[in-house]
């Protein structure tokens, strides 16, 4: 029994006429007829039954059309589903991120990628950099946004998607919190709120080295996410450097100050396997943006400074 048996069992039997049935399969009636002769001798029953005037289906040919119809709908839902699978419209991808991307341009990302692929699944997790690498290169996760990393692994590619410059977190009701820049120096008694260095090692020296580069060191006071730290800046515990990015966060009682003199950037790249050849990753890497680096633009501690 082949495919083309059961195309013309039923062309046949919603024609109830072998001529109208080859038309509409692009034969002639011959191989129409001699299609339905081999089935009905290969079931072993009649099909149809056919006078001069007329041909009628059977309740055995109603039976086989039935599964007929089943068959031929399971391997058009086969077909497609290979299709979509190759044009990356199904199958699943897995996105490590840090914290960044989630106040800028990560959402706006995801809602085009699944307007795209709107059968895809997509699994997020968020976590720090160098687990995010790691998963990445061991193929737990697809994709990473990360901060440069201290070390890329040479089977990985990375893109620059974005460069913050870091900013002044300060409670609302501090007595330096007026409008415009500010000078860093001046701060330099304070508490800084930021991550412990195994957390987030990039973070820590791009503050570290900002301080040191204005005269002092700072005195640090750890946390381990971004949002606490920005909601322990509005409590008034300490003021903190953050990129600009997480102004987004809108905390009430924290506002936000650029700071004079030389700059700090802080680089969220995308990593990825190279030898990844999905078609889900090709295209939700083309989503993301590209933030090159302009030029002018110092090299320092871990790509992070500038």
């Amino acid at each position: 029994m082949e495919l083309r048996h059961l195309r013309c069992l039923v062309a046949v039997a919603e024609e109830l006429h072998f001529g109208r049935a080859a038309q509409r399969l692009h034969l002639s009636q011959p191989p129409v007829s001699l299609a339905i002769k081999e089935l009905e001798d290969e079931l072993g029953v009649a099909l149809f039954e056919r006078t001069s005037r007329r041909i009628a289906i059977t309740r055995a040919g109603e039976d086989a059309l039935h599964d007929a119809r089943a068959v031929l709908a399971g391997m058009e839902t086969m077909r497609r589903r290979a299709h979509d699978g190759a044009a990356g419209i199904m199958g699943s991808i897995a996105v490590g991120f840090i914290s960044l991307p989630a106040y800028s341009f990560l959402p706006q990302t995801l809602r085009c990628f699944n307007e795209a692929h709107p059968r895809a699944r997509v699994a997020l997790r968020e976590g720090i950099t160098e687990q995010i690498v790691a998963d990445v290169e061991a193929g737990h996760l697809d994709v990473g946004m990360v901060l440069q990393p201290s070390d890329m692994p040479a089977t990985l590619g990375s893109r620059l998607v974005q460069k913050d410059t870091l900013i002044l977190a300060l409670p609302e009701a501090h007595p330096l919190a007026g409008a415009g820049p500010v000078a860093l120096e001046k701060f330099s008694g304070e508490r800084f709120l930021g991550f412990e260095r195994h957390i987030g090692p990039q973070m820590f020296d791009a503050i570290v080295t900002t301080c040191m580069r204005r005269g002092f060191s700072p005195l640090m006071f750890p946390a381990r996410q971004m949002n606490t730290i920005v909601s322990l800046v509005s409590g008034g515990v300490g003021i903190a450097l953050v990129p600009a990015c997480v102004k987004a966060l809108h905390r009430e009682g924290v506002v936000y100050r650029s700071l004079k003199g030389e700059k700090t950037y802080v680089d969220t790249l995308v990593v990825w396997r190279k030898s990844d050849e999905s078609p889900l990753v090709k295209a939700l890497l083309a989503l993301l943006p590209d933030a090159a680096p302009r030029a002018g633009r110092k090299a320092a501690v871990g790509g992070a400074l500038g």
